[in-house]
């Protein structure tokens, strides 16, 4: 068994691969056996996580998540612990249940667990075994009313939680949930683990969900048991649908092994065309931002080419370093650009010409909005992979539903597929942002990413990571390399950040700062 964190990579095995997994390890093994080694390593972990705990609730389902519970409750009874279990019954229409779950039920009742209709008053643990993979609550569900009633309960107690599996109501594979529960505000959830006494233990696979959409702030701590079987032992060694990005796969600076005699061009130029500067208005902060996180995150030079029709800045005092250019002047075939970040309408004015021009690009914001808008734009993007070109897409929910002609609810529906469809449509690299930000490229494995929390949900944090993901590709990375560098270091410095300064916002700004802070 292990807590999961973002120092290493893990697979990620979608419900049907789950399945084969299981099926494969059931057969193998002599009756009984899965469940029961999964009852004991829940009932471990309770105790490990809660070892003077008074009371602990077992709330039991009618499948085998259920019978998870009941063996974890026969284990810590006989450890000599207070438990009491919640039984929601069979289903109308059945007369018993799955046969390993019915016999863990009847091991339980006859070892004396204690059984009752209620929750105990004063409980300390609750253990939420209602549902596993695959089943959802729907008001049409037998017993669903029962368990939205218990899931209350669990949600508004402050005793610690534990779901066996997945928490009841979180989709495994996408990460949508059907239980509403009421998110705490920020300064509870911008610490990684988004509720302190929140946790899951995961059981023979990781599943996508549990890292993505909504599934962060139902899982809260992920622990993961294979209990004893690998999948790449089973007799069709089930593959991962997606990895779970950490820090061993996350591309290292270049800088750490760069020659001695390197110089301000080994690593690269970075131009940032966006902003906007008219007679009536000077929006450029998108820009700068970008700009500076391009310069903090390694690149040798970085240039900024504010759009629109009057004289823009010349110089910024609080970042010398950055160079102006007139968007003419930006030499797009040998420079990293990064378009987008601001710029509204005035981005349509050079788009074409990055998209034609530019090798290497990452295109932002009101880049992706005028694409989603022009054909003949995304013929352009498209055409960029056969030239040997490298693209970064980096849309939150609204932008991909935008290019993808749908609505974000559809995106947030299942974040994975959505990012790898607009990878195939647009032969690129995709970024799709949120909870749990999912890389896509053709041909290549997905990742969810595992650092980054609330504190990022701010303006200017979608330009910072823009800036970043230039630097990284103007000091040699892939476009897929560049993406995993610059995402995983984006969040794991708001995790930094919201560890060390517990309760405080974290702005845009201080991002930028804290990759050399």
């Amino acid at each position: 068994m292990q807590k999961i964190s973002s120092t290493l990579s893990h697979p990620l095995y979608d419900v049907a691969a789950i399945r084969l997994i299981e099926q494969q390890a059931a057969s193998a093994l002599p009756a009984h056996t899965l469940m029961q080694r999964a009852g004991l390593s829940v009932a471990r972990l309770a105790l490990a996580l809660a070892p003077h705990a008074q009371c602990i609730w077992i709330a039991c389902g009618p499948g085998n998540n259920g019978g998870d519970g009941f063996e974890a409750a026969l284990h810590l009874h006989q450890w000599g612990k207070k438990v009491v279990v919640t039984w929601t019954g069979l289903p109308s229409g059945k007369s018993e249940s799955p046969p390993d779950a019915q016999a863990s039920r009847q091991r339980a009742v006859a070892a004396g667990v204690p059984m009752a209709s209620e929750p105990p008053p004063g409980f300390d643990l609750c253990i939420d075994a209602l549902l596993g993979i695959g089943a959802t609550l729907d008001p049409g569900r037998p017993a669903s009313a029962l368990m939205q009633q218990w899931l209350e309960m669990m949600h508004a107690s402050a005793a610690l939680r534990l779901a066996v599996d997945v928490p009841t109501g979180l989709n495994a594979d996408t990460g949508v949930t059907t239980f509403k529960s009421t998110i705490k505000s920020i300064a509870v959830n911008a610490h990684p683990i988004s509720a302190k006494g929140l946790f899951t233990l995961s059981l023979l696979s990781l599943k996508p969900g549990l890292f993505t959409a909504s599934g962060r702030d139902c899982a809260g701590e992920v622990w993961f048991d294979d209990l004893g079987v690998s999948p790449a032992d089973s007799v069709l060694a089930a593959e991962p649908c997606a990895w779970l990005l950490g820090a061993d796969q996350a591309s290292q600076s270049l800088r750490t092994s760069a020659a001695h005699a390197s110089h301000k061009g080994s690593f690269g130029d970075v131009a940032v065309l966006g902003g906007e500067s008219t007679a009536a208005t000077q929006m450029t902060g998108a820009a700068l931002l970008a700009a500076s996180a391009a310069l903090h995150a390694g690149a040798g030079r970085v240039f900024v080419a504010l759009l629109g029709n009057a004289p823009g800045m010349k110089v910024d005092p609080e970042q010398p370093e950055l160079m102006f250019r007139s968007p003419e002047a930006v030499d797009m075939a040998h420079q990293v650009v990064v378009c987008g970040c601001g710029g509204g309408e005035s981005v349509k004015t050079v788009l074409a010409k990055v998209l034609s021009t530019a090798r290497r690009a990452v295109l932002d914001a009101d880049a992706l909005n005028a694409i989603a808008m022009d054909p003949q734009l995304q013929t352009q993007l498209k055409a960029r992979q056969g030239r040997g070109y490298s693209t970064l897409l980096t849309p939150h929910p609204l932008e991909a539903a935008r290019l993808m002609g749908i609505t974000a609810m559809a995106v947030q529906a299942d974040r994975l597929s959505a990012a790898r469809q607009l990878a195939e449509r647009f032969q690129c690299v995709v970024v799709l942002k949120g909870s749990g930000t999912v890389i896509a490229a053709p041909g290549q494995p997905t990742l969810v990413n595992a650092t980054g929390n609330a504190l990022l949900a701010t303006a200017g944090t979608g330009d910072v990571l823009a800036g970043m993901l230039g630097a990284c590709l103007a000091r040699g990375m892939s476009a897929v390399e560049a993406a995993r560098s610059a995402v995983f270091a984006h969040g794991h410095r708001a995790d930094i950040w919201a560890s060390d300064k517990p309760g405080h916002a974290l702005t845009a700004s201080a991002l930028v700062q804290s990759q050399t802070g």
